[in-house]
């Protein structure tokens, strides 16, 4: 073995602290990438599996009712594949042992087959035999709620009408990947399901024989997707058709689209940050061992050793750590991938979830970490190799030192001897103290990020259910029912208190852009759904105009006084200019309000309601139940305890697990930097502090000068952490913003409590390890020359 190597091996043993620390910190970064792409490619092949094989339609339209003759008329739409009609209808069931409501959607199937697009994977049972009405086939995650299998039976109300069903068979669909109903955000297994029936049997139910009020529709290769849309469109107006929307603006798809999108900025941000502190570790690591290995460098280079020689010496010490830190990140990435991946299936179901940590992501690993320690480490070996033997033998030019203000000051000479070294020594090397600072802010800002993601979606559940949704139980009706509707609930046992609502689906555009949502018409000052301004205090709805989420106006590009071009979706399809009266601050959902008087009068229509929200007496919910499966123009019972408890588990279930590994980790970082830079000052002033000694101070007094300095850098570095915290935090929260919801950025004094508390427990813990060094401090081993 060569006597460089040797070297390498010495160095490695006496740096092994510090060693560990950094790797600890390119271990984080790398977990996180692993988990985030692992967990990204896992739902995207997935996905593009599922939807290749079982014929995902590209365009869906939705229309009140059209003859079947005019399918015909649909494909011959230039850049149409394939076209699909169906029937689609809202349903109440009644599950076996289960008292609540439950709601769902039932879809015909071609009798007896499997439909050419958005075909069924038969998971148990069958199809629907054929001319049998009374078979269902229901999707898998409603089954598995209900613990439901085929020959087991249902009862239904399909257009006011009972029927009793028997299942056939349990599926999934490319359709219902995520399966939510109807304005839900989260899927709900137990009190919402998807059913397939035979199209003869379900067209009778709707009154629908020989025509349908859904289709499906795949595009050739090339085909424009927003010229097929706007023909469909132009075809099915007469008929009802509340507008085509192409796959990205598919429930399904959509919630999908977002959850990969949110992987994605994931994967780029958070192991940037984590990279970025070991690139910083790193640099301060490698320049401070080469600046104390000066004379070693020399000699070296006097032997005979080329510039190659030194460059690869340290390129190999540093490529140690990263290799380290990346194996040990590929382990725990691919574990919590893993684990992660059986949470997703949860919420995201496809026949198989192909999970596999792939090569590249392996080599993507290895090349962003290698990049990290090039782009810590360049500068500072570049420095070493650079000198001469003749230079790098002499020992650093001393450096013109000065009183400070503060030593000049009456407070100055109040400060003992070594308190006074202390304010000298970073006074004097004010770089390296600010490095040393920014290393630990840095940590610090880490455990802010973390910590803040779980105030802050405590913070949202507590605004979307404290303030917003005020109300107990969610109704929607089958069409919109006039105000006598309300009366009738109002005498219903239990109810407390009804607030009518009318919803109208619409499109949205200002200049180019577009969005699809529904205006909800309420009442001027709504007492059960809350609008709130960014100071979460109650908005009241104006005469005239609309307001929008900051987040659908931000969107749109408009301000209050801009007028919005809104497209009526269903009715008369009416297209009118409305001026936009303000914005309304929530956390949940995009979505846009109107006087509900004024929405009827856009709607040309009475007073009209699209479904009721109602405050209801705990213990007279059974009966209520009961009494509402009796009302056939009831379409569907939402209970918004249910709705928070489901929010709730999805939120812990995903983000705040992934906050709670990167908390983790943040925490094993904050002490690999603390200790890092404990370890490295202890190895520059060992020999200073061993002169101290010999030169009577005590060893109170000596260990102070170290484990004071660290203490006044680290309550120095606090306040700087913080606002490094706070920068992270809104970078995060900004690129996590969707649709599905949007983490306020509020950071609480907790918070910053948390982080601070972090930084002094690592710092305790760090001067403890230390002092033991301190006592064991050979002063004669440390005063030996160099030479």
């Amino acid at each position: 073995m060569r006597a460089i190597h040797r070297k390498l091996w010495r160095d490695l043993a006496r740096l092994k602290g510090q060693v560990a620390a950094i790797a600890v910190v390119i271990a984080a970064g790398i977990m996180v990438l692993i988990l985030s792409v692992t967990t990204l490619d896992a739902l995207t092949l997935s996905k593009d599996r599922f939807y290749d094989s079982h014929q995902f339609a590209d365009v869906f339209a939705d229309l009140r009712r059209a003859p079947e003759g005019l399918a015909p008329r649909l494909e011959a739409i230039p850049g149409v594949n394939r076209v699909q009609t169906r029937i689609k209808a809202p349903v109440r069931l009644e599950v076996p042992g289960f008292q609540e409501p439950v709601r769902g959607m039932i879809l015909s199937l071609p009798d007896g087959r499997q439909p050419d697009l958005n075909r069924l994977y038969l998971r148990r049972g069958g199809l629907p035999e054929s001319g049998r009405a009374d078979q269902v086939v229901i999707s898998e995650p409603f089954a598995q709620a209900h613990d439901l299998h085929p020959g087991d039976r249902l009862t239904a109300i399909i257009n006011g009408r009972l029927e009793r069903l028997i299942i056939s068979g349990v599926a999934l669909s490319p359709e219902f990947i995520y399966q939510v109903g109807p304005a839900d955000l989260l899927p709900d297994y137990q009190r919402y399901g998807v059913l397939w029936m035979n199209r003869r049997g379900l067209a009778q139910a709707m009154d629908l024989d020989g025509a349908f009020n859904s289709v499906l529709v795949s595009l050739r290769a090339g085909a424009i997707e927003a010229a097929v849309i706007e023909a469909l469109d132009l075809r099915l107006a007469p008929y009802g058709g509340i507008g085509a929307v192409g796959r990205e603006d598919q429930v399904s798809h959509r919630f999908l689209s977002e959850e990969l999108d949110q992987l994605r900025v994931m994967a780029v941000v958070l192991p940037t940050i984590f990279l970025g502190v070991a690139a910083f570790l790193l640099n301060v690591l490698m320049g401070r061992v080469i600046r104390t290995q000066r004379q070693q460098v020399a000699i070296l280079k006097a032997f005979g050793y080329h510039d190659r020689d030194i460059a690869l010496h340290f390129g190999l010490l540093t490529g140690l750590i990263v290799v380290t830190g990346t194996l040990l990140g590929i382990l725990l990435g691919s574990w919590s991938a893993e684990a992660l991946a059986g949470v997703y299936a949860e919420y995201y179901r496809f026949p198989e979830m192909s999970f596999r940590l792939r090569p590249q992501v392996i080599l993507l690993a290895l090349a962003v970490a290698a990049g990290a320690a090039l782009l810590g480490t360049w500068r500072a070996v570049r420095q070493a190799v650079s000198l001469p033997p003749a230079q790098a033998m002499r020992p650093p030019a001393p450096e013109r030192f000065r009183h400070s203000l503060l030593e000049r000051s009456a407070l100055g000479r109040l400060l003992s001897q070594p308190t006074r070294i202390i304010v000298r020594n970073l006074s004097r090397h004010r770089f390296k103290a600010f490095m040393s600072m920014l290393g630990i802010a840095l940590s610090g800002g880490l455990l802010l990020l973390g910590s803040y993601q779980f105030n802050a979606v405590d913070h949202l559940l507590d605004i979307q259910y404290r303030l917003v949704m005020k109300m107990d139980l969610h109704l929607s009706f089958t069409d919109p029912t006039p105000e006598r509707a309300l009366a009738e609930l109002r005498t219903l046992p239990g109810v407390q208190y009804v607030e009518g609502y009318r919803s109208v689906p619409v499109r949205l555009v200002h200049e180019r852009r577009d969005y699809r949502t529904v205006i909800q018409g309420m009442e001027a000052r709504p007492r059960l759904r809350g609008l709130l301004d960014a100071d979460y205090r109650p908005v009241h709805l104006p005469p005239e105009g609309l307001l929008l989420t900051g987040y659908l106006a931000e969107y749109l590009g408009v301000r209050p006084g801009d007028r919005i071009t809104v497209e009526v979706l269903e009715g008369h399809r009416r297209t009118l200019q409305v001026p936009l009266a303000g914005t309304v601050d929530e956390p949940i959902g995009v979505s846009a309000y109107m006087e509900r008087r004024a929405l009827n009068g856009l709607m040309r229509e009475g007073p009209a309601f699209s479904g009721a929200w109602l405050m209801v007496a705990e213990h007279e919910q059974d009966r209520l139940f009961e009494r509402l499966w009796e009302m056939p123009r009831v379409a569907g019972i939402g209970m918004i305890d249910d709705a928070e408890r489901q929010f709730r588990d999805y939120i812990q279930d995903t983000v705040l697990v992934m906050m709670g590994i990167l908390l983790l980790m943040a925490g094993s970082i904050t002490f690999a930097v603390v200790y890092n830079n404990a370890r490295i000052a202890f190895a520059e002033r060992e020999r200073e502090l061993a002169t101290l000694r010999v030169l009577g101070l005590s060893r109170s007094e000596v260990n102070w000068v170290l484990i004071g300095e660290m203490a006044l850098l680290t309550l120095l570095a606090i306040p700087l952490g913080w606002a490094v915290g706070t920068v992270f935090a809104w970078l995060l929260n900004q690129a996590l913003s969707m649709d599905l919801f949007r983490i306020p950025f509020v950071i609480t004094p907790a918070t910053y409590a948390f982080s601070a508390a972090g930084v002094l427990l690592a710092a305790v813990l760090s001067v403890l390890l230390i002092g033991r060094r301190l006592a064991r401090l050979d002063m004669v081993s440390a005063l030996k020359s160099n030479e």
